[in-house]
């Protein structure tokens, strides 16, 4: 008699871990709004002689009110009081502006970014003199970032390997000085800003076609990949190639190129985007990032966590590049025993609670402490970072000479936070035999990610979606239920020759089930 099925893992609890943390940020998320951050006044008044003091106004925009000698000279604030345009790193830019009473520009400079892109090439020299350019220019001027010159456009130099990023900071300097200049009575309101988000987005799109082409052209073949698994894991020389050049492509274009590394910073953005004002244009901005997310979103509904973990993550695939070469180094693969192991795959939920609740207290604090990711190190920034930040992201990597993914395993918060709504996912691909786990250990032995248990069942929360457990399903020199059934027809055809019928396969089932 076959064995009964083991029952599969109930999905209630992922989906009732789900519903808590969205009802707590729901609940929290009016507390947790973040405040402006405070007018750099020194640098402020430095912009204006004779000034002595700045007073603030709130309505009908918040902008400082520049004084001297009890006489109004000008008018200064931060960008992203007035219009905060998300740029890669999904954060709005913050620059101070002032202009005086006559809608003259008197200074610009940028206070404060988290984009990574002008972190790892442009110094702040480089930022200054491209902001410098707006000084002395009135509000209302045709001014443009990059191109030819022409009768009536003031054409201003753009930097070379930021250009999305300018046309960002463009944009927020330009558009926030036309509301405030509307409001103090300098100017005109402004034209359809819902149209002029749109043109933004769109003209980033139309820059960035050939890199939007390589990334669709990639990921729409790595559905195919997922999609036709079984013919590609039956021959396993195909399938190491296959995923060797997919893991070296997500490394060096999807990572160091496109700088698409996703993060748990992009899972609170979005969040709060749905809790708040939703605008899909401060997501269209980036379009790689874009794509990315949106493959993501399918690939959880029909495969699971897995395809990004174990394809589309950069520092992911990093690891796996290294730990593949320690091993060619004859390096030891040291793996830790089952029950440390199991209380540290909670870690990394652990940790995504944690950084949950500081997001909702405070955003700034929360995002020091997302450095437990070290993607913006590795990945983003290409190692230009601090010695502390370096060391770590270092240290992780080196560790993972010797175990596969350790930082995957058991630390990274993004993977836990995609691993809750993963459990919703509607089918199950992977295939398994009765004989998976009774008695059957070797695809549980072999795991290295250690995401099949001792009755052959497959963890959805944990795999990585790598196919080694499927080279092993096919292979008949392996599979214990199919080296049976070939010895046994081997055996055959010593007395009926040419004549047997091929062996068949084992009976399958397909993942969470043996």
């Amino acid at each position: 008699m076959a064995p009964s099925p083991v029952p599969r893992s109930p999905r209630h609890p992922a989906l009732a871990l789900l519903c808590l943390l969205l009802s707590w940020w729901l609940a929290l998320s009016a507390v947790a709004a973040t405040p402006l951050r405070p007018l750099p006044e020194a640098d402020a008044l430095a912009w204006f002689p004779g000034a002595d003091h700045i007073e603030m106004m709130t309505e009908p925009v918040p902008v400082g009110l520049v004084y001297g000698q009890g006489r109004l000279l000008g008018y200064a604030y931060l960008t992203d009081w007035i219009k905060p345009i998300p740029a890669y790193s999904g954060k709005p830019l913050s620059v101070l502006v002032a202009l005086d009473t006559r809608g003259l520009i008197k200074g610009v400079e940028v206070h404060h970014h988290d984009e990574p892109i002008l972190r790892a090439g442009v110094s702040n020299a480089d930022l200054a003199r491209f902001v410098g350019q707006y000084v002395g220019h009135r509000v209302g001027e045709h001014i443009v970032v990059g191109g030819t010159p022409e009768p009536g456009k003031t054409v201003i130099d753009t930097i070379s390997g930021a250009t999305i990023t300018m046309m960002v900071l463009d944009a927020s300097i330009q558009r926030s000085l036309r509301r405030v200049a509307a409001a103090v009575g300098l100017g005109p309101e402004p034209t359809d800003e819902a149209a002029a988000d749109q043109e933004m987005w769109r003209q980033v799109w139309r820059r960035r076609r050939p890199e939007i082409a390589v990334l669709v052209t990639a990921l729409a073949a790595l559905l195919g990949i997922l999609l036709f698994q079984d013919p590609i894991s039956r021959r396993p020389r195909l399938l190491f190639l296959v995923r060797e050049t997919y893991l070296v492509f997500t490394l060096g274009f999807i990572g160091w190129f496109a700088l698409a590394q996703l993060s748990i910073i992009n899972v609170w953005t979005f969040v709060h985007a749905l809790t708040g004002s939703f605008k899909w244009d401060s997501f269209l901005v980036e379009p790689a990032m874009f794509l990315l997310w949106g493959f993501v979103a399918l690939t959880l509904l029909l495969w699971g966590r897995g395809v990004y973990c174990g394809w589309l993550c950069p520092f992911g695939a990093l690891q796996e590049l290294l730990n593949q070469a320690g091993r060619r180094l004859g390096l030891p693969q040291l793996e830790l025993p089952a029950i440390i192991h199991e209380r540290l795959w909670a870690l990394k939920y652990v940790l995504l609670l944690l950084l949950l609740g500081l997001f909702l207290y405070d955003l700034p604090l929360a995002e020091r402490y997302a450095e437990i990711e070290p993607f913006k190190t590795a990945i983003t920034l290409r190692f230009h970072r601090a010695p502390a930040y370096l060391g770590y992201a270092l240290g992780l990597l080196l560790v993972g000479f010797f175990n596969r993914k350790f930082y995957c395993k058991y630390l990274c918060p993004l993977g836990a936070a995609l691993a809750i709504p993963a459990r919703l996912r509607l089918f199950n691909w992977l295939r398994r035999r009765r004989e998976c786990g009774r008695p059957c250990q070797i695809c549980a032995e072999e795991c290295e990610v250690r995401a099949i248990n001792t009755l052959g069942e497959i963890n959805p929360n944990e795999c990585h979606y790598c196919l080694d457990c499927q080279v092993t399903f096919w292979n008949d020199h392996k599979c214990p239920p199919l080296v049976k059934r070939r010895k046994r027809h081997e055996r055959a055809r010593g007395w009926c020759g040419d004549h047997c019928p091929p062996p068949r396969g084992g009976d399958i089932t397909r993942e969470g089930s043996s």
